[in-house]
This record gives structure tokens, C-alpha cells and sequence, in this order.
């Protein structure tokens, strides 16, 4: 199978065989092929060369209906939902019970009961609007529409990256029965202890190419790591400065409050420190990044910038010259970015004022800055007017980052980053986040990886149920002291700071 895109190469020469019930999981960096792979698969995009077989028999897709009618659905990372309709009509939408000609919306009410009881999601009500639900539970109900569609062969785009823990339980629960009644799983994930649970077999691409398939178990997870990125990977988080001597903060959050969801919130971030917001997923860690950023309405307490009180009511005030906030989304494809637009488009939408006049924009100037950015973050796009959407997931990350880092931020609220981001990328952000901290930008990060938090912050702060109830530094930071403060245990094996 061959594609390509331009004048980039998106896979080359790459064979790939799955097997009714058999978990295949699909492994590379972003940028690796994966994406293609399964675009073509699903019938999104047609192959330059090579051919599909079904049961030994020559296949060709022109759009996903023909794979959908080919017993081939996906579920790709970028859900399909609609936002402004309700759950079971996202379930029912290509397919809605009719009666009379019209659709029997009793009929689509017990066909999405059925299939939320399937993934075991009976909790999530079908009259409810998407757009009213967390990101996580969106994804259980993209999955309960693709089991709708009746699949032989079903492909999993990073399906729990959006995920609670126990949700992501319930993925693997599913995954599993589905290969007991007898189906295919195409299964991509960038998280190891994934494919060692649930896959039967691996591929790795890299590049484009296929490197290698072999039965799970077979190779150790640094073997491959090694083939996904062809580098070293000895060192995975760059490494920490000395502690530095006490300086005032830049950020300075007092009793920061709001609905029921955040409740007296203290902390710091000092110049040049990155501070890490821990806990379970769900305790209060995205509102309090979104309050900060002026985008919740009604918050209460008080944040110092540089000492002086400052109110924020928008976003629009934390951008303000003087303030300089920055904050990357959780979600990069609807909250951070607008795909059909170009890379340079996207790089220069938060920082027009420097490459414009008035109403008009000096294209020339948009340009340098923007193929600056690409070069510092070592994006990879075919050219500066590529759509955006048509970057993998890290890239698209780097571009988001590039867009805040026009307007030389001094602080940078970072809502869970390295979400669905293969691990040679990570390596890189991890590395700009540090260099950035050192050049004396103060970054607060929320991250459901409590490695990540451990190797990258300066101190760590753990909230549960929006309350700070804990703050590790130095040798504190460890997993069971985060997992004792997560869970609000008793004092945690080594001794930790007070919370402020």
C-alpha cells in the first residue's frame, strides 16, 4: 500500500494483514503512517498503489459507505459526533428506525439504551445533547454508534486517550469481547501497558514503512519503543534544574473558587518553574486551568500576576498586553485549533496584531514568523498553507503551542498536552517545555500521566474534589505518595510540604 501527499511520502510499500478474532495493534509515532493506514481502510482516502482484500477477494473503497457495507467501521481519534443533536441521534444518524417514513424516535431511544448497555454506559441518558457531555463519555458513545453498525473489522483510533480510567476499563472489557464473538480489532495506542493487556498481535511502522509485525509478548516494550522512533531513548525527560533560591511568584492564585466544582484554591508558580497539577482525573484540575484563563464566568478569590491583583473576565484579559496568559487546550482539534485552515493561518490567529495593520495582514511578515516557528518546533508539514487538519496529532500539538508561543507568554496553562502524542514527539515537547521554563516562563500542567508529572515538574500540586489537599517536592514526588494524596489517604510515606 502506497500514499502520498504532495511531495510527502505518508506510507510506502506497507503490507498489513488482520485476522477475525485477533486484537492487531497498530504502533509508530505521529507521522508514522498510522492515520493513513486506516483512512484507507475506512474508505476516507484512496491509495496511490496496492490493493485491499477481503476474505481473499480484491475490495475497493470510494467513500467509508462501501467499507461500512464491507463490515469495516472506524473509530477515529477526531470523534464524528455532532454536538447539537442528541445522543441517540448521533447513534441512529446514518441508520434511524423508521416508521410511516418518518424516524420512530421511540424505536431510536431503545436502540441507543441497548447499545450504551452494551459498553456499559447505561448511565448516560439518549434525550441528553452531546455537546452537554465530557469529552470522555463522547467517546463511549462514538463507540456504541460504530457497534451499530454491525462491524466484522473494527478500528480504534486512540480510543481511550479522552478517558477516564474507569472508562478506559470499559474499552478493554469490549475490545476483548468483541474478539471472543469473533471479530477484528485494529487497535492504535501510544500507550504500552495497553497493547502488553489487550493485543494479540503488533505491527510498528515508522516513517511510512512497515518495520516490523510480530505476536505480542514477543518483543519488551523498550525493543519497541526503539523501532517506533530508530533513536535512543535512554533519557525520556530532560533533565531538572537545582532548586532554586525562594523569589516571588509570577502566578499567585488565593481561595480561588467557583460552583461547586473548585473550592478554595491556593498555589504559586514561581518564574521559571513548572508546577504540576495532580489527583484523579475529574477533581477540579481543567476547570481550575479554564478559570484561570478568564473562560468560566462567576469564579471567586484572588490572582496576582508579578504581585498585582488582576480580574479576569475572558480570555481576551488574559491575553491582554501586561498579562500574557497562554492556555493549551485539552482538546487541540476543536478547542485549539480550526483544521481547515492553513499551518501559518492557524500559527498567527492568537498574535495578529503582529502581523497586521489595521484590517490588513503583511503576508510577507506572517510568513517569516510562522516558518520560524516551524523550524523551532521542528513541525512537520508538506508546506505553510497545509491544512492543519492534515498534520498528525503531534504536529498539530506543536502548531497550537507555536500559536501561544507567538505572543511570548508568561505564564502557560498546559490542559493534559501529551494526550494521544506518540513518545519520540512527547520527548520533544517535554524538552521545549524545560527550555521555556528556563528562559523564565512559569508553567502550571495538568496531566492524567503521573510519570509525566514526576519527571517533569519542580513541585507537584494534588487536588481532590477541587480542593488542593497536597504538596509534594523533591523526593516526595512519587507515585505512591500521588496516589495516597489522589486518593486523600492518610500522610503519604515521605514527608511533603504543607499545602499553602
Amino acid at each position: 500500500m502506497g500514499k502520498r501527499y504532495g511531495g510527502v511520502v505518508a506510507l510506502d510499500d506497507v503490507s498489513f494483514a488482520v485476522h477475525a478474532q485477533s486484537i492487531h495493534a497498530v504502533l509508530g509515532e505521529n507521522g508514522a503512517g498510522k492515520s493513513t493506514l486506516i483512512k484507507i481502510v475506512g474508505g476516507v482516502v484512496s491509495p496511490d498503489s496496492g490493493r485491499i482484500e477481503i476474505d481473499g477477494k480484491a475490495a475497493a473503497f470510494l467513500a467509508p459507505r462501501d467499507a461500512i457495507a464491507n463490515g469495516i467501521v472506524c473509530v477515529f481519534q477526531e470523534l464524528s459526533l455532532i454536538p447539537d443533536l442528541t445522543v441517540a441521534d448521533n447513534i441512529c444518524i446514518t441508520d434511524a428506525p423508521r416508521r410511516w417514513g418518518l424516524i420512530d424516535r421511540r424505536a431510536q431511544l431503545r436502540r441507543s439504551e441497548e447499545l450504551l448497555a452494551t459498553i456499559g454506559c447505561e448511565d448516560i441518558n439518549p434525550r441528553l445533547t452531546v455537546k452537554d457531555l465530557p469529552l470522555s463519555r463522547r467517546q463511549l458513545i462514538e463507540i456504541a454508534k460504530a457497534l451499530g453498525r454491525n462491524p466484522r473489522l473494527l478500528v480504534l483510533d486512540e480510543a481511550t486517550s479522552a478517558l477516564t480510567p474507569a472508562d478506559a476499563q470499559r474499552v478493554y472489557r469490549i475490545v476483548r469481547h468483541l474478539r471472543e464473538r469473533g471479530l477484528a480489532v485494529i487497535y492504535i495506542s501510544h500507550r504500552m501497558h495497553e497493547i502488553e493487556e489487550l493485543a494479540d498481535t503488533c505491527s510498528v511502522l515508522r516513517g511510512g514503512r512497515h518495520i516490523a509485525t510480530f505476536k505480542s509478548g514477543d518483543r519488551r516494550p523498550d525493543e519497541i519503543l526503539q523501532m517506533m522512533i530508530g533513536r535512543d531513548l535512554s533519557r525520556i525527560y530532560p533533565p531538572k534544574p537545582a532548586p532554586a533560591a525562594a523569589t516571588p511568584p509570577v502566578l499567585d492564585v488565593s481561595h480561588f473558587s467557583w460552583t461547586n466544582r473548585l473550592s478554595d484554591v491556593t498555589l504559586a508558580v514561581g518564574r521559571g518553574e513548572i508546577v504540576g497539577l495532580g489527583g484523579l482525573d475529574g477533581q477540579g484540575q481543567r476547570e481550575l486551568l479554564l478559570g484561570l484563563f478568564g473562560v468560566l464566568r462567576e469564579t471567586r478569590g484572588t490572582i496576582r500576576l508579578d504581585g498585582r491583583d488582576v480580574v479576569l473576565k475572558s480570555p481576551a484579559d488574559a491575553q491582554a498586553a501586561g498579562l500574557s496568559l497562554a492556555l493549551v487546550p485539552e482538546d487541540r482539534k476543536s478547542e485549539g485549533l480550526m483544521l481547515s485552515m492553513s499551518v501559518r493561518e492557524n500559527m498567527t490567529l492568537a498574535a495578529l496584531r503582529r502581523v497586521s495593520r489595521g484590517f490588513l495582514i503583511n503576508l510577507a511578515e506572517e510568513t517569516r514568523i510562522a516558518t520560524q516557528a516551524v523550524g523551532d518546533l521542528a513541525i512537520k508539514a508538506a508546506s505553510l498553507d497545509s491544512p492543519v487538519g492534515s498534520l498528525s496529532g503531534g504536529n498539530q500539538q506543536k502548531v497550537v503551542l507555536a500559536k501561544w508561543l507567538m505572543n511570548e507568554p508568561r505564564v502557560i496553562l498546559l490542559n493534559d498536552p501529551m494526550r494521544g502524542i506518540d513518545v519520540g514527539t512527547k520527548q520533544e515537547l517535554y524538552r521545549l517545555m524545560r527550555t521555556l521554563a528556563d528562559q523564565g516562563v512559569s508553567i502550571l500542567f495538568y496531566s492524567t500521566d503521573h510519570d509525566e508529572l514526576i519527571g517533569m515538574c519542580d513541585k507537584i500540586v494534588v487536588l481532590y474534589q477541587g480542593r488542593v489537599v497536597r504538596e509534594l517536592k523533591g523526593e516526595a514526588m512519587t507515585e505512591a505518595n500521588m496516589m495516597a494524596a489522589s486518593l486523600s489517604l492518610q500522610q503519604p510515606t515521605v514527608a511533603t510540604e504543607a499545602c499553602p
